[in-house]
């Protein structure tokens, strides 16, 4: 009878050893981040790279636009403008395309399409066909949203921000290519010659998707047989593109106000009728979008997760950003390129340089933070990088009197941005369940496209409505005054102070959820 006890008893002491060594086992089987993930995330990574600096290689070359074109300067905001309308308007309906086709298979359409209009791009002689150009290359940037949800299957959750850092980086890193390159083939081949340079690219990454990457899909995603427009809400699609293009259609009418010739009561009258019916088509297209997500079963926008009161204050943290940071991009390569007084009288290649520094440090603490999200979570990263940022902006708006001084203040606002825009994302990413995320990141990825496409155009504004002549051969020309540029900055240093605010909210909200 001992015997029986005892050996019962080794069996139990090894049953024991044997469950805790498989639990060992398992969760460092889930901890170690697979093969398959790293080379998945490198092709996502170069694609978003490439999608990047396509956005960013033009910037330089926007004073050149200027010229070329005879627009002023508010209206150079939408070689922006255009491009990430397109992008904020297809990331949901995208998203919602990848839950229900594939992600594989849209990324693939995405891809194509990102391809023609690129092509397309040497052949612009005017603004309207810039536009038309940029406006087919902005719906790449709806990858994204399908890049993050296919990262969150490949990598464990407790290695997601790692894979999230990285891909958040390819922003600053696409716009360090962008601003670099581009300026360096602005300068000696000409702005058209930015879009010869990444057709091929864009090419060979397509080909390389059909390959190597392989994604599961759920199983309604292989429902090929239901119409498009029952599962899309294409009525929603337009009312949101109306509402945000005639948004910003008013608002550079109102930049363009100030050209008005205030001895012509007629154009004067015209041109304020005109902000008005934008502004009012605007406000109206944007009511008839909320009616319609409320009355669709099959919603753009899922209204109720965006009012999440974690969501909201973050969603909203991330448009600002946008807005801040695109406001910068569009003032500083004329501010450089811009003869004395109003500017520094530089070349593309300095305003690029001016530039790289702030997208080296985006890049490099985009990469840490991610890692850094990890070991200490989504809160402090986000308020820390909300402080600096602040401290960023308002140096900027303090000095900026020399080349010297702007790298320097852009590189302290690059590290506070690249930390909380991160934190930002994987708040969004990780307060939802993984069958809403791919909805979820693309509302997140449209408020911050829509952030970025309202930044240019604030700052055109000022620089189209604050401007000094300037005597140039004897001859007299307008530019945008020192005023202007202040005026940029101060709006960039205010905006600061509010997504810092919410950055505590939602710091407070996560911890009250605990």
């Amino acid at each position: 009878m001992n015997d029986i006890t005892n050996n019962k008893e080794k069996e139990d002491k090894y049953n024991n050893s044997k469950n805790k060594f498989d639990e060992k086992s398992t969760t460092s089987y889930q901890n170690k981040i697979p093969k398959d993930a790293w080379i998945t995330l490198a092709i996502l990574s170069f694609i978003g790279l490439i999608i990047v600096y396509g956005e960013t290689m033009i910037i330089p070359a926007i004073p050149d636009l200027v010229e070329d074109f005879n627009i002023p300067y508010n209206t150079t905001a939408w070689v922006l403008t255009a491009y990430l309308i397109a992008g904020a308007v297809a990331t949901p309906i995208v998203g919602k395309l990848s839950d229900i086709y594939g992600k594989k298979r849209i990324l693939l359409i995405v891809m194509i399409i990102y391809t023609a209009g690129t092509s397309f791009g040497i052949v612009s002689n005017d603004i309207s066909t810039m536009i038309i150009v940029r406006t087919i290359q902005g719906i790449g940037m709806s990858v994204f949203p399908i890049a993050f949800t296919i990262i969150r299957e490949k990598f464990p959750e407790n290695k997601l921000s790692i894979a999230e850092g990285i891909l958040t980086s390819i922003f600053a890193a696409g716009g360090v290519i962008g601003l670099s390159l581009g300026a360096t083939t602005i300068e000696y081949f000409g702005w058209r010659s930015t879009f010869i340079s990444i057709a091929p690219l864009v090419l060979i990454l397509t080909l390389t998707i059909m390959r190597i990457i392989h994604v599961k899909e759920q199983e309604e995603s292989n429902n090929n047989t239901v119409p498009l427009r029952k599962n899309i809400d294409i009525k929603g699609a337009i009312a949101l593109t109306t509402a945000i293009s005639s948004f910003l259609i008013s608002i550079t009418l109102l930049g363009n106000s100030n050209s008005v010739d205030f001895n012509n009561n007629n154009n004067n009258t015209i041109n304020s009728s005109l902000i008005i019916l934008f502004s009012v088509i605007s406000i109206i297209s944007l009511f008839i979008f909320v009616l319609l997500q409320r009355r669709t079963h099959i919603p753009l926008i899922d209204i109720n997760l965006l009012k999440d009161r974690i969501l909201l204050p973050t969603n909203i943290l991330l448009m600002i950003i946008g807005i801040s940071m695109f406001m910068i991009y569009q003032t500083i390569s004329i501010l450089i390129r811009n003869p004395t007084p109003s500017g520094f009288g530089g070349s593309a290649i300095d305003a690029g340089n001016v530039q790289l520094p702030f997208m080296l440090i985006s890049l490099i603490i985009s990469v840490l933070s991610g890692f850094l999200i990890s070991k200490f979570g989504n809160i402090k990263p986000t308020i820390i990088g909300s402080i600096i940022s602040v401290i960023g902006f308002s140096s900027l708006f303090m000095y900026h009197s020399t080349e010297f001084e702007i790298i320097i203040n852009l590189s302290i606002i690059a590290g506070g941005l690249s930390l909380a825009e991160v934190g930002g994302f994987n708040i969004t990413l990780v307060s939802v369940s993984p069958k809403l995320s791919g909805i979820s990141m693309g509302i997140t990825v449209l408020l911050f496209l829509i952030g970025m496409s309202i930044g240019p155009a604030i700052a055109g504004i000022y620089l189209e409505m604050f401007q000094s002549p300037i005597m140039i051969n004897e001859n007299s020309y307008s530019f945008p005054s020192e005023f202007s540029y202040d005026m940029i900055f101060f709006t960039a240093a205010l905006l600061s102070f509010v997504f810092l605010i919410l950055a505590i909210l939602t710091a407070k909200k996560l911890y009250l959820q605990r």
